[in-house]
């Protein structure tokens, strides 16, 4: 599976962008329960696809970090905070959330086998609902990032601009 670019260059299976599509709307709406049954009505269905799903969602991330750091001339920067809301050190995060800015971290470098390896780990390790976690970390990202984007009159994938259009 190839890399999204902000452009929409490459073609993703339909269905996986169709139900990452309803997800994020589902997310758009705050609702966290729906965003995770549109994927898959059970943790067991949802972790077939879960894999491909979250490299696309990280890779889309990745692709509006770019955008936003204007190609890496304005740098962004990567925020981590505790229940407290104080910021904290990756090492110090939930581990959803760690591997979440690790694998959005690999992605905006270039290394999507590194991003890969960070999903993996995490689906071979993690219990489900840190799974889950993750899941909607990744759907949230997307979400504000192309809030931000559009909000700068700066690409998005076309299939992230369709879904959460007003």
């Amino acid at each position: 599976m190839g890399h999204v670019h902000a452009e929409g260059s490459e073609q993703e299976p339909a269905d996986l962008v169709e139900r990452a599509q309803r997800a994020l709307i589902a997310m758009r709406f705050g609702d966290d329960t729906e965003a995770l049954e549109v994927l898959a009505p059970t943790p067991e269905a949802r972790m077939a696809d879960t894999r491909e799903l979250m490299l696309l969602l990280f890779g889309a991330c990745s692709a509006m970090v770019a955008t936003l750091g204007d190609g890496g001339a304005a740098p962004v920067k990567v925020q981590v905070f505790d229940e407290a809301g104080e910021e904290v050190s990756i090492d110090q995060a939930d581990p959803p959330v760690r591997t979440a800015v690790r694998t959005l971290l690999a992605e905006v470098h270039g290394n999507t086998d590194a991003a890969r390896e960070q999903v993996e780990i995490a689906l071979t390790n993690a219990a489900p609902d840190e799974v889950d976690s993750l899941i909607l970390q990744a759907l949230r990202w997307t979400v504000r990032l192309s809030a931000e984007c559009l909000e700068r009159e700066l690409p998005v994938a076309p299939w992230i601009s369709e879904a959460l259009a007003d």
